[in-house]
This record gives C-alpha cells, sequence and structure tokens, in this order.
C-alpha cells in the first residue's frame, strides 16, 4: 500500500452534511473520498452520528466504509469516531473485521465515548456512564481481536490481532490524552473546542499542546506515537470567494458553538472565523496561519474538513484538489503518488 512520508499522513474528514438527501449525501460523501485518493491523500474519516441531521449524517460508518473500500484501492479509512458506549462491542469487532479483510487491511478505528446525552437515552443508557461503558466495551473489542475467549467462551472468527495497532481516541481533556497514550492508542484532537473560562482567546494549539504533553507521558516504552490533528480547512482559488462561502456556512451555526462554550467576541466574520478555528481562503492565505498552528508539528497525522463553512460540493473537491498539491507540502507532507493534472469544474 502506497503513502506518503512517515512523519506525515495527510487525511480528509467527513461528517457527510452536503445539503442533500441522505442518499444524495453518502454518494457525495464517497465522492469526496475518491478524489481525495485520486489526489494522494493517504486517510479518510467519516464521523457517526445517531438521529441529529444537522450533526451529521451517517450512523453507520462501517457499512458506508465498506462501500467507499469496494471504490478505492490504496486511501486508509477510518472511523472519526464510533460512539462505542451505544454499540455491542463485539459486533463492532466483527464488522471491523470483515471490513478490514475485504479492504486489503485498510481500516483505521477511531473510537469515542460520545457527546448527545439524547442519543444515550435512546439506546437505553445514561450517558453519565459514558466513560466507564467506554472503557469496558473497548476492552471487549481488544480482546476479540486478539481471539480472546470472551464470555462463555466463544472467540471471534475471524480475529484480526493487527487492528489493535489501529485504534484511534477522540478526547478534549489531558485525562483522555493519558488514557489513550497508556493503551498505546492513537490520540485524535478536535478541529475546535472550547477555551477555559480563565483564557477565552487561547489559541487551539495551546489547549491541545498539554494534551499531547499527556498522551507522550503515558505511551508506553517503545510504542510509536500516532497523533492526528483534525482541523477546518476551506482552500479556494479566489479570497472573495472563500470569504463568501465561509460567511455562508459559519454564521448559520455561530450561536451554536457560542451555546457550546465558545467565546465569539464580536459579529464580525473575521472574529468569528478565529473563534471557530477556521482556516479558510487562498493556499498561501491558509498556509500563513496553519503555520502558526505549532500542534500540527507534533502531529503525524493531518486531517482536513471543510465543516463548518460546508461548501458545495464541487468547491469541496477542488480545495480536495489544492490541499494535495499546495497546502499539505508546505506543511511536511509528501506525495508519493502522481497527481492528475485536470481540476474540476465549480458549480455555482
Amino acid at each position: 500500500m502506497t503513502t506518503s512520508s512517515p512523519e506525515k499522513r495527510l487525511g480528509f474528514f467527513t461528517r457527510l452534511l452536503d445539503k442533500a438527501s441522505a442518499g444524495e449525501r453518502y454518494r457525495l460523501a464517497a465522492e469526496q473520498i475518491v478524489h481525495a485518493e485520486r489526489h494522494g491523500f493517504d486517510t479518510a474519516w467519516v464521523a457517526q452520528h445517531h438521529f441529529h441531521e444537522a450533526e451529521g449524517g451517517l450512523p453507520s460508518p462501517l457499512v458506508f466504509l465498506s462501500h467507499v473500500a469496494a471504490r478505492t484501492s490504496r486511501i486508509c479509512l477510518g472511523t472519526g469516531v464510533i460512539t462505542l458506549p451505544l454499540e455491542h462491542p463485539i459486533r463492532v469487532a466483527e464488522d471491523a473485521v470483515v471490513l478490514d479483510l475485504i479492504s486489503g487491511g485498510r481500516l483505521e478505528v477511531g473510537v469515542g465515548t460520545g457527546g448527545t446525552p439524547s442519543s444515550f437515552t435512546a439506546f437505553g443508557h445514561d450517558s453519565a456512564n459514558r466513560t466507564e461503558i467506554f472503557e469496558h466495551s473497548l476492552a471487549i473489542v481488544k480482546d476479540a481481536w486478539n481471539g480472546k475467549p470472551l464470555e462463555g467462551g466463544d472467540s471471534l472468527y475471524p480475529a484480526e490481532p493487527s487492528l489493535n495497532d489501529r485504534v484511534w481516541q477522540a478526547t478534549f481533556s489531558h485525562w483522555g490524552g493519558a488514557r489513550a497514550g497508556r493503551a498505546g492508542d492513537g490520540l485524535m484532537l478536535s478541529r475546535t473546542q472550547p477555551r477555559p473560562k480563565e483564557t477565552p482567546q487561547a489559541f487551539l494549539c495551546d489547549i491541545q499542546h498539554p494534551i499531547i504533553d499527556a498522551y507522550l507521558e503515558a505511551l508506553p516504552q517503545g510504542r510509536e506515537p500516532r497523533i492526528m490533528a483534525s482541523r477546518t480547512l476551506f482552500v479556494a482559488d479566489n479570497r472573495n470567494e472563500a470569504l463568501r462561502l465561509a460567511e455562508q456556512g459559519l454564521r448559520k451555526v455561530v450561536d451554536h458553538f457560542a451555546e457550546k462554550g465558545h467565546f465569539i467576541p464580536s459579529n464580525n466574520l473575521s472574529d468569528i472565523i478565529t473563534a471557530l478555528d477556521t482556516h479558510v481562503g487562498t493556499p498561501d492565505d491558509v498556509i500563513e496561519t496553519l503555520s502558526k498552528d505549532t500542534a500540527l508539528a507534533r502531529a503525524t497525522d493531518i486531517v482536513f474538513q471543510v465543516h463548518s463553512v460546508d461548501p458545495p460540493h464541487s468547491y469541496i473537491l477542488r480545495s480536495i484538489e489544492l490541499i494535495a498539491s499546495e497546502v499539505a507540502p508546505a506543511l511536511g507532507w509528501q506525495k508519493t503518488v502522481e497527481i492528475p493534472e485536470k481540476r474540476v469544474a465549480l458549480v455555482r
């Protein structure tokens, strides 16, 4: 399997939020991932969300990725993330193994504790118990992949121990970073998160450096670190066009983020862009802003998403092209597959 430099992998992430029906969202997301592979991206990640159309469009990521696996040949396919407390761990283990085998060993499994309390109620759980359920379920999944006897004496068929080297844990916290490190798993850092009350205008990297530190301190000796930094990035050929689309998208979500604890100093677009940790503009524009994000230098994986700008599909395809050809190389990524010269036509 061809990849880029081992120091940096380049990824595309989607929550499947295209303005379309569910089936069309799935078609467009698959096309975006195929396009990312064609342009040299190393990984593609999809989020899982239950019930809430505006939060995300995909409740069954492993089913969707099975479809994408049939349309791709090289790109690694990841879950970002499976809300493990809402899943039966043995079924997750089984489905993951099947997908990994039919994709030729390309699956990466990101897991998390989840965030929406009402989703837990529908599944018969109390969200207050999410951490306990998560840790118990993850232990079962890992044991199953290793072929260990499960409760009752049976063991997983087929087992696939190598998947335990491709687990990632998502977290906002220093404590969560240490948990991922102790387990020897990869660390998934968010594209944005609320600031501490005492430092409402802190840079995202300043919040995430302590999480990385905790992860590295807890990582077992000899275990190679895997650190993913997810970032919101929308690149266009024209700055004004990029800002026009950013304003349309970000103004729809700014109140939601403010309710979640983000400090929005004014209604000015530039302040909103900064407060929501969004990188938008021409390749030169975003290279300049991303170069100030010192957490990216510590990441083994840099993963970009267009949320919450959420431009039309053709603009997402063009952004993928510009990231691969201009932005990612400036951040230390080395492409090792031939990139096609043909560019996508924008549809306004």
